[in-house]
């Protein structure tokens, strides 16, 4: 008889897809693959789709959640077994225990809350960011009214909900409120990201270099980025480099144009789509500053990142940054470029007093880890318990 009773169920889907799609991990994957690491031993996993919503046995558990800890090029034909291996086996229930789903995945789809219901789950969200309410505009068509239908499903079905900041959680409660409705028991817990401290070694490059991290998406401002460097390449004789990690997105046409076709660009601007955190942990040694003029963010990992790495940090003046830059960044409004090329120049220069008042403030920065995390959010779900 397979085992069904497991303390906990999470829910892989998005994991499945993203990985099943090929994609490299974004900042929701790393959360959802950190709670998998945590808590996965003591958890079955739940897996949707418009056909097929299931909780998987706890031997199928295990096996799919290695299967997403460790990729292979065998994926989908290894998922596909095991999903086949499910459907001949008695459908397990979910016997009131807490569901947690990390990724706002199937939130807006048809009979999802019903499914809830009939198998008895008690819901927990993570809620990551409202930024297609709070910014449609950065996000594809259609995306607002979707997200609505999320986060309505997560006010009026969870027992609780987990949020990366207390920015994402202050959205979420204007939204409840337009909506007549109560925040349920919430918590807000800072991300920890990939820590590079120690490892990062000062390094000289022939000219000075920023560095932007982050898939590349209308919100995340490039284009106020690109301006400033397509002028800057027109009235120096040698520039700073730009240095632009991340995957294409959406949203951000006019950027990808620059980068394909701009020949005034082309000597003074790399975009490097894919990274290891070998690369990266060389390119932050190398880097002047790390670039962060976002519109909107529920949290913003590279922040913190390059913080705990000892990089300095220009970033957008945004509530999610002032709580969690720790009074170390400098905050810049995100449509002000003269302010950030002022700003860049000067961090560009060896002896910037800017730069170096961010030195101090950060040899006594502590970055948010995931121990400081899972501290927060177990004490809370002791409640639930």
């Amino acid at each position: 008889m397979p085992r069904n009773d497991a303390p906990l169920l999470i829910d892989a889907t998005r994991l499945v897809w993203r990985r099943w799609s090929g994609y490299q991990p974004t900042g929701i994957d790393r959360v959802c693959l950190a709670y998998l690491d945590r808590f996965g031993d003591e958890a079955q996993a739940v897996v949707h789709h418009r056909w097929f919503r299931r909780i998987l046995d706890r031997e199928s558990s295990a096996l799919l959640f290695r299967l997403l800890a460790e990729p292979r090029a065998d994926f989908r034909k290894a998922f596909a077994r095991l999903v086949m291996r499910s459907l001949w086996l008695r459908r397990p229930d979910g016997n009131g225990r807490s569901y947690l789903n990390l990724g706002h995945t199937g939130l807006d789809s048809d009979g999802f809350v019903q499914w809830v219901r009939r198998t008895h789950v008690r819901p927990l969200y993570f809620v990551h960011d409202l930024i297609p309410l709070t910014h449609p505009q950065y996000c594809r068509p259609g995306e607002d009214e979707r997200h609505a239908r999320r986060m309505l499903t997560v006010l009026e079905s969870a027992i609780g909900i987990i949020a990366n900041s207390q920015a994402t959680l202050d959205d979420l409660g204007r939204f409840a409120r337009r909506q007549s409705l109560s925040l349920p028991p919430s918590v807000a817990a800072w991300l920890g990201g990939t820590s590079f401290k120690g490892l990062v070694k000062p390094e000289q490059l022939d000219r000075p270099t920023f560095l932007v991290l982050g898939t590349i998406e209308g919100r995340k401002n490039h284009l106020l980025l690109l301006n400033i460097w397509r002028r800057l390449a027109l009235q120096m004789a040698t520039p700073p480099r730009l240095l632009i990690v991340g995957q294409r997105g959406w949203q951000a046409k006019q950027v990808f144009d620059l980068l394909d076709r701009d020949p005034i660009l082309r000597n003074h601007v790399v975009e490097v789509n894919r990274c290891t955190d070998a690369e990266l942990v060389d390119w932050l040694g190398s880097a002047r500053a790390l670039l962060f003029p976002s519109w909107a963010e529920g949290y913003g990992l590279p922040l913190v990142e390059a913080l705990g790495a000892g990089l300095p940090a220009i970033a957008s003046d945004i509530p999610v940054f002032r709580e969690i830059g720790s009074g170390i960044p400098l905050l810049l409004d995100p449509g002000d470029e003269a302010a950030w090329e002022a700003s860049i120049l000067d961090f560009a220069r060896p002896e910037s007093a800017a730069r170096a008042a961010q030195l101090e403030k950060i040899a006594r920065y502590r970055a948010p880890d995931w121990d400081s995390h899972f501290a927060v959010v177990e004490k809370w779900l002791l409640s639930f318990r």
